[in-house]
């Protein structure tokens, strides 16, 4: 079972990124795992190349994205102006995005700093088509930390964000949507992405009402499984009688909004 899921990723990855590079990539696991240290890898889908860390959790991150093509329902979509990317990692889905929609903007919200650093480095190319945030997305302006019990697996791109104590030192941004509409003069958002490990079900819980009509596609990874509560819950609960028409596409919900196609047509 191992031998062929191991043949399944090399041929996906090679296909995406070329059978040296992923001959490479796979020996960089091997002798560097427990170092982390950095390397690049070229994808066809994404403009620049990209980081990854040795012995984590961004391989798998990037073969979901580029070549498992988690998020192809962006194919479908024109004239995306706006992307705003909750719980980025690394920043592939963010790069994603840049490379597939030359005329757009993304703010791309990460509360972990190691994967921070790294998504740095992995959108610096894009220039100023993308602002990176170091923040948790939250119902309301607040501060966060990093929380310290292990949520699944417990690797990079599994990490939580708790509010803090009285008492605990705080060194994570909490951030609602509204918030980042307002400080980039947005009143419409193309894509929502999101993906933070149950906290949606804080983000759907309440002042969501300024800003969900505003969107035109949401894309989540719903968690029922968390601390938070269950976050389909909350969504469904959310988008209750506002026109949205909802697919699923494995483990991703996307919700898109019935004014979407005026939109596009009218080039917003």
């Amino acid at each position: 079972m191992k031998v062929r899921t191991g043949l399944r990723f090399f041929s996906k990855l090679s296909a995406e990124s070329g059978f040296t590079s992923t001959i490479a990539c796979l020996v960089n696991e091997v002798l560097y795992s427990k170092k982390h240290f950095q390397y690049r890898l070229k994808g066809k889908s994404a403009k620049h190349p990209l980081w990854y860390r040795a012995g984590t959790s961004d391989l798998e991150v990037f073969t979901n994205v580029f070549c498992d093509k988690a998020y192809s329902y962006l194919e479908r979509m024109q004239n995306v102006s706006f992307v705003i990317d909750c719980g980025a990692n690394v920043g592939y889905f963010s790069a994603l995005c840049l490379s597939m929609f030359p005329n757009c903007t993304v703010v791309a919200l990460e509360p972990d700093k190691e994967n921070f650093n790294i998504l740095m480095r992995n959108l610096a190319p894009y220039g100023r088509r993308v602002n990176a945030i170091k923040a948790g997305v939250w119902s309301h302006r607040t501060t966060l930390t990093i929380s310290e019990k292990p949520y699944r697996d417990g690797r990079e791109w599994s990490k939580q964000v708790r509010e803090g104590g009285p008492d605990e030192v705080c060194n994570v941004v909490g951030i609602d949507i509204s918030t980042v509409m307002k400080e980039f003069a947005k009143n419409h958002i193309s894509v929502l992405k999101m993906d933070i490990e149950g906290a949606e079900t804080v983000v759907f819980s309440g002042n969501y009402e300024k800003w969900i009509q505003e969107v035109d596609v949401i894309m989540i990874e719903l968690h029922d499984d968390s601390d938070f509560g269950r976050g389909s819950d909350a969504f469904f609960n959310a988008i209750k009688g506002k026109e949205f028409l909802v697919t699923h596409q494995g483990e991703l919900t996307i919700a898109r909004s019935l004014r979407y196609g005026s939109r596009a047509k009218a080039g917003e």
